[in-house]
């Protein structure tokens, strides 16, 4: 190879790798830091950059693609990963991937390396990516060819090359931040029975300490996609903001829980999710106004194909873009609002509105049966019934299973 395009953070692993991969394959490196809003000091990240040996070093700003392209993408999909992940990270590496591909290429970079663990699932994001759009490129994934166990390893390394990190043998937690959201994992977190520590929550308010007044929010819709908040029209970054600052303030959005990784492993991580957590819920109260029935049912279902596919590293597969294109047909007609009350920690529909509305007032009223003619539910009704009669009638001895005993 001739030149390597690093994925790079400054943090621990990134730093390390940057001075391994100049001594073991002694060849130019660029190092790539993407700005997904994790809020960091650019031009710090830079410097160490070119201190630790980069050839140089580029920040790219991937904010509004994140939030508009991939974040938003989940919003309308109604994406979460084992009932609870919103997939803030998951989200973000393809975002990362793709644009570190096109800086390779711009800067006649060969190969990619990246800093996941040979456990994770973010090697498998990005070479997934990779292997999606550039296949011709090499990958190196450091962590699956040297000899270090862990980041206590990487602590003496980074010590004995004099590379500053963030990162202690007292508080080792990796974290992940981007307008999205902040993950926790490592340290005391690797035991799931341990309840995480409240200095680690670095984004939203303790919902013991949030405010004792309850605040009602509107978010309003086109196309599924989010637009307003309290009539407010704003850009995808600008709005994602709004909502996490209102979130973050009340406590919404804390999740704890194990999943199941990609490579067939459990892990423990902790995360902080105020403003998706506010624009997701509104995004399914406007839909259950807009969809038809079998269309909400069949979105349901693609829902969790969508998170799987996005957790698992399948952004750029071509079941994944036949999803997606299937979902953007679903939310033609996802406009409206919904109105949402959050009370220390909790974020609860209290009304939702839509121009495009299926609910007719009329029809569903208990107190008048309007255009419903009810005498037509009997035959709805033994219709219906015909296949469990049939059934009823060839399988008596599973009906008197269901006797009680005399």
């Amino acid at each position: 190879m001739k030149k390597i395009l690093l994925a790079y953070s400054g943090g621990l692993d990134t730093s390390c790798i940057l001075t391994w991969l100049k001594e073991t394959y002694n060849v130019p490196v660029v190092a790539y830091c993407a700005n997904v809003g994790q809020g960091e000091d650019f031009d710090a990240v830079v410097e160490k950059a070119m201190k630790t040996g980069a050839e140089k070093c580029i920040v790219d700003d991937l904010c509004n693609d994140f939030v508009n392209n991939y974040v938003f993408e989940s919003i309308k999909a109604n994406g979460v990963y084992e009932h609870t992940y919103l997939m803030g990270t998951s989200l973000a590496r393809p975002c990362i991937a793709q644009g570190m591909i096109t800086a390779a290429l711009k800067e006649g970079c060969d190969a990619i390396a990246h800093g996941a663990t040979g456990k994770g699932n973010d090697q498998v994001r990005f070479e997934l990516a990779v292997k999606s759009l550039a296949p011709h490129l090499q990958i190196i994934a450091p962590w699956r060819e040297w000899n270090y166990s862990g980041r206590n390893d990487l602590i003496e390394y980074a010590k004995k090359h004099g590379i500053p990190v963030p990162v202690t043998k007292e508080k080792p937690y990796s974290m992940d931040a981007n307008l999205m959201h902040i993950s926790y994992e490592g340290g005391i977190l690797e035991d799931p029975a341990a309840a995480p520590p409240e200095d680690i929550y670095l984004w939203t308010t303790n919902p013991e300490q949030a405010p004792d007044k309850a605040e009602e929010i509107t978010i309003e819709f086109k196309c599924g996609v989010p637009v307003a908040i309290n009539g407010e029209a704003l850009g995808p970054v600008d709005l994602l903001n709004k909502a996490n600052e209102i979130g973050a303030k009340h406590g919404v959005g804390r999740v704890d829980l194990v999943e199941n990784r990609f490579v067939g492993i459990k892990s423990r991580g902790v995360y902080e999710t105020p403003g998706a957590t506010l624009l997701m819920q509104a995004h399914v109260a406007v839909e259950s106004l807009t969809l038809d029935r079998e269309v909400s049912h069949m979105k349901q279902e693609w829902g969790l194909k969508f998170a799987e596919l996005t957790y698992n590293g399948f952004w750029f597969a071509p079941e994944a873009v036949l999803l997606k294109n299937a979902i953007d047909a679903s939310q033609a007609n996802v406009n409206g609002w919904a109105k949402l009350k959050l009370y220390k920690g909790n974020s609860i529909v209290v009304g939702r509105q839509s121009q495009n509305s299926l609910y007719d007032e009329k029809l569903s009223s208990f107190e008048a049966m309007g255009m419903f003619d009810k005498h037509e539910s009997g035959g709805f009704i033994n219709v219906n019934g015909l296949r469990l009669t049939a059934w009823s009638k060839c399988n008596e001895s599973v009906k008197k299973s269901l006797q009680p005993a005399t």
